[in-house]
């Protein structure tokens, strides 16, 4: 069996292990309900309580006393613990469906960023920080790093290597659209080598299947996903956690941005002397060749300014 497929069978026994608790002692409306969550979880995701207690024939307030009962602090929580459930099977058309039925159009600006916030709030309450510095001290130590995440994970990807790229030598960002061509540019991957994956639900079978054969070739592998329970967290050394979240068909991924974020500093804060003398030699070439436009270059020019203060600060001049 799958992980992916075990996940989903572990949070349905827990859903049917809370009804089944709770159920002697449920009303008959509620227990209609459960009888109706527990064969139709798959489109009870989609409704609001109010629509759900139409269908099962009882009033909005059954609904949410069903959903306390359970253990949920309210309706919203329940709703979500079914949304962990059947997110991995949700095609886009469904994943609309979940959230068009939740936001009003006014309300659209204000509940996206909040949801963000939550996210970051949330990553940033569990994440496990001896796995944060292992990456760390991984990556430092790593002859080559190679970078995977395909689809919508492709910008963090390209992001993570581009920053990679400026603090650590030999940085290779895997650009793909086939599983054969990932083969090809991680072929010759091995011990000493690490390679970070990067894949939030849906996931993604091709990063799945790079960082199989990274690990079968003994490289080590560092996840960056949504759960413990990803299937990419099967291969790794080391998962970060951070929550993503549907919005729409658009998938948010403020919060793994933020932990790629956190680990390009922290490299940065133990490599200042290469860091510095790489930057200073970009602010030549950038200057040189005119990368940026005259007001651009200006703004860059106090970031040499900056560079150049930091090492009269640290006595490196």
């Amino acid at each position: 069996m799958e992980t992916s497929e075990r996940n989903i069978e572990a949070n349905m026994n827990e859903l049917i292990g809370r009804i089944e608790a709770k159920y002697e002692k449920m009303s008959k409306g509620q227990k209609r309900l459960a009888e109706y969550v527990k064969e139709n979880y798959d489109k009870a995701v989609f409704l609001t309580a109010a629509r759900l207690g139409e269908i099962v024939g009882v009033s909005e307030s059954t609904v949410v006393r069903f959903a306390t009962q359970l253990g949920y602090r309210g309706y919203p929580e329940f709703q979500k613990a079914l949304e962990e459930l059947v997110r991995n099977k949700l095609n886009s058309i469904q994943r609309m469906e979940v959230t068009y039925g939740r936001i009003t159009q006014s309300e659209i600006l204000e509940t996206v960023l909040q949801s963000d916030i939550e996210k970051i709030k949330m990553t940033l309450s569990a994440i496990d920080h001896k796995a944060f510095n292992w990456a760390i001290d991984t990556l430092l130590e790593a002859k080559r790093i190679y970078v995977v995440g395909i689809r919508s994970c492709a910008p963090l990807a390209s992001f993570m290597g581009f920053y990679l790229n400026l603090v650590c030598d030999n940085v290779i960002t895997v650009n793909t659209n086939s599983s054969s061509e990932i083969f090809e540019q991680i072929i010759r991957i091995g011990e000493g080598d690490v390679i970070i994956g990067i894949s939030f639900p849906r996931y993604s079978m091709r990063t799945l299947k790079a960082l199989e054969f990274a690990s079968n070739r003994k490289a080590k592998v560092i996840t960056l996903t949504d759960s413990i329970h990803s299937p990419m967290n099967q291969y790794s050394s080391c998962n970060l956690i951070a929550r993503s979240d549907m919005a729409s068909i658009v998938d948010s991924l403020v919060a793994p941005l933020s932990v790629i974020n956190a680990l390009i500093v922290a490299i940065c804060m133990k490599k200042q002397k290469e860091v510095v003398s790489t930057l200073e030699t970009l602010e030549k070439i950038w200057g040189e060749y005119q990368v940026y436009s005259e007001e651009e270059s200006s703004q860059e020019g106090g970031s040499a300014g900056t560079n150049e203060s930091y090492r009269q600060n640290k006595g490196e001049e």
